[in-house]
């Protein structure tokens, strides 16, 4: 099967979008873990990951989102081209989003005054969230994570294979999942306009420095 094609189903975007986003741009390391989500490797050595399986992991992570409470769903970007995702993708769908830094024991220490019990934790690269990703498995709550080709996904329960250090991909991913998890709860019909552009959800040009 060409990337592109998926059977018996359409494509929650143009494969065309997904490719001027870069969200199948991954780096020049590849784990055994990520392996699978893996395309090809290009002539100079960056390796192309799977549109086909984003889509599909996209799909599905929505679909996992979507039996939650949204105030107990918690998102994280410590990379700062995750942040704005993040918190556009917090205020869409009413979850809780933490941009920047994440205060150990968020997650893990009752005693600490921001303390959150959630049910479900999204992280944008689990390398730089590795802090609530490993809270997160002691919690022993699921974790969705957008995976580029040089993570490890040991405590990762949903992988999304992804450019996770773009500003495009990561915009156009957490769009399509936003919309995914209002469509799944039905709050949004399949076929209506989303009514929130994808430039909503990215960090502007010079905006941070990564």
């Amino acid at each position: 099967m060409e990337v592109g094609e998926i059977e018996g189903r359409e494509w929650l975007v143009e494969m065309d979008q997904y490719l001027s986003s870069g969200v199948h741009i991954g780096t020049r390391q590849k784990t055994g873990a990520m392996a699978p989500f893996i395309y090809r490797v290009r002539p100079d050595g960056l390796y192309v990951l799977d549109v086909r399986k984003a889509d599909e992991r996209i799909r599905a992570a929505g679909k996992l989102l979507a039996k939650f409470e949204p105030s107990r769903v918690v998102v994280v970007s410590a990379r700062q081209y995750g942040q704005q995702p993040v918190l556009k993708f917090g205020e869409v769908t009413k979850t809780i989003a933490i941009a920047g830094r994440f205060i150990p024991g968020t997650l893990t220490n009752p005693t600490y005054k921001g303390y959150m019990e959630p049910h479900a934790l999204v992280a944008t690269d689990p390398l730089a969230d590795a802090q609530p990703v490993s809270e997160a498995a002691e919690a022993g709550i699921p974790v969705i994570g957008l995976c580029d080709t040089d993570n490890e996904t040991a405590d990762i329960d949903l992988v999304i294979p992804t450019n996770n250090k773009g500003r495009k991909a990561l915009a156009l991913v957490y769009w399509l999942l936003a919309r995914q998890v209002l469509r799944e709860r039905g709050e949004l019909v399949p076929d209506a306009p989303f009514g929130v552009s994808v430039e909503e959800f990215e960090t502007k040009p010079g905006a941070v420095k990564e």
